[in-house]
């Protein structure tokens, strides 16, 4: 019986910690702009903050920033990392969709779509094992259907 009570116990220690698992995504994260790197024009963004915050096993992403060109950068959502799509609302976003699975602590894909144009890309967002970094590395194809890949640098605030 106490054999029986000490697996049941272990049981569930082990389910309550992977549920529990941490995220270390979360957080404000500051664009680095001079680390970061755009294939297909100079760096369109003069600056961007995105903040990541705990929401039902999934997270509330919001992006705030400049464009070079002086327009504003305000979108947000919420999703869960189970892969199914989430809107993207705010201001003139590149995609209206997102979805996300988590691979590990410091390590999620996606996958982004403009559902009325042909923006379509994945990403990999990678925390460093500082845990001061995150590089998110897009690829895919634009508004214009022009192939690229963006490596964005975001430093822990």
């Amino acid at each position: 019986m106490a054999r029986i009570l000490v697996r049941a116990l272990a049981t569930l220690a082990i389910t309550t910690l992977a549920a529990f698992a941490a995220d270390n995504t979360l957080g404000t994260w500051k664009l680095n702009v001079d680390k970061s790197k755009y294939s297909l024009t100079p760096m369109p963004i003069k600056a961007l903050v995105v903040v990541r915050e705990a929401s039902d096993d999934g997270v509330k992403v919001t992006t705030t920033g400049e464009q070079a060109n002086g327009t504003a950068i305000n979108t947000s959502y919420t999703t869960k990392y189970d892969g199914s799509a989430a809107t993207v609302t705010g201001d003139s976003p590149l995609y209206d969709t997102i979805s996300v699975e988590r691979v590990d602590d410091n390590t999620l894909t996606d996958e982004r779509k403009n559902t009325g144009g042909s923006y379509q890309a994945t990403g990999r967002t990678v925390i460093s094992a500082n845990g001061t970094t995150m590089t998110v590395t897009i690829k895919g194809v634009n508004a214009e259907g022009k192939g690229f890949m963006n490596v964005l640098v975001f430093e822990k605030q």
